[in-house]
């Protein structure tokens, strides 16, 4: 049986945004607390559910943090691809969790637009825009992440909670100027409305991962062409491109190429191109020669 010899490209990559997550999950359960506090002392319901909401997301953020770690852990005997895949669950389980918020959110401004409370506009205002200050700098911290599909995860779960702050802000700034306490409910419906199809969108996203579908961008038959273009490539097949991880490409392929010779040249173009064009840093390619009979295994 011929041997066909495979090669492997490993680029270093950039530390992973679990520092960022830790601080941001630290942050927001400690501001949940004192929101909770603020909302019973002031009446607002509004507050008090925004703090159950960033209770919620102090959790998913932990979630994403213990995803970011476990997926810069080694390969292993039984991992031979490490954990990766971690932050693609994390990020699942963030996107739905995050849908069952929005329905529980949804309920209750819902009950609040038939029974509306009393409530101290002034003081829920300024607790929701200390709230909003400190979710603006969770996101700005995230930010540089933002190419990891378990970072944006927790971003979707900042913003709500960035947007949840806007609400009760907005709502308490009203209620004080007007008494309208309508507004409150009115205000999360249309919140609600955003952070589902975001939720939803990467729901979708993290499952397509799973299921080792190619990444949202990319093209089989723009990558195979690319690749065909390289001097010394006559052409690709059995072409394979999937998601290790929430920021990790790979892919593998069968390369037909004119000269055995020339392969490690024709290898490292290769790899450059697909870093470079499509951020594909796990590469594992196959030659063959036009005189050398495909064995299918």
């Amino acid at each position: 049986m011929a041997e066909h010899p495979h090669h492997h490209d490993h680029h270093h990559h950039p530390p992973a945004p679990g520092n960022a997550l830790r601080a941001a999950a630290a942050l927001t359960i400690a501001f949940a607390i004192v929101e909770a506090l603020g909302g019973w002392w002031t009446g607002s319901l509004a507050l008090l559910s925004d703090a159950g909401h960033m209770l919620t997301d102090g959790a998913a953020l932990g979630l994403g943090a213990i995803a970011a770690w476990m997926a810069r852990r080694p390969p292993s005997e039984r991992h031979s691809y490490g954990l990766g895949r971690a932050e693609i669950v994390a990020a699942l389980v963030n996107a739905g969790a995050m849908l069952v918020i929005v329905f529980g959110l949804s309920y209750e401004a819902v009950v609040r637009l038939n029974s509306p409370s009393a409530v101290n506009g002034v003081a829920a205002a300024l607790i929701a825009a200390i709230g909003l200050a400190l979710n603006l700098w969770v996101m700005r911290r995230l930010a540089p992440h933002g190419h990891d599909m378990n970072t944006r995860a927790a971003q979707l779960h900042v913003l709500g909670d960035a947007l949840g702050s806007v609400a009760a802000l907005v709502s308490g700034a009203v209620i004080a100027l007007t008494g309208w306490t309508h507004i409150d409910p009115i205000a999360s419906l249309v919140i609600c409305v955003l952070i589902a199809a975001s939720s939803w969108r990467l729901l979708r996203e993290s499952l397509h991962a799973l299921m080792e579908g190619v990444p949202q961008g990319l093209s089989v038959e723009t990558i195979g062409s690319e690749m065909a273009r390289v001097d010394g490539v006559l052409s690709v097949h059995d072409l394979h491109v999937w998601m290790l991880s929430g920021s990790r490409t790979a892919l593998s392929a069968h390369v037909m190429v004119r000269s055995m010779g020339q392969w490690e040249r024709t290898l490292a173009e290769l790899q450059r191109r697909l870093h470079e064009r499509f951020g594909i840093d796990h590469v594992t390619l196959q030659p063959e020669t036009a005189t050398r009979p495909l064995v299918r295994h």
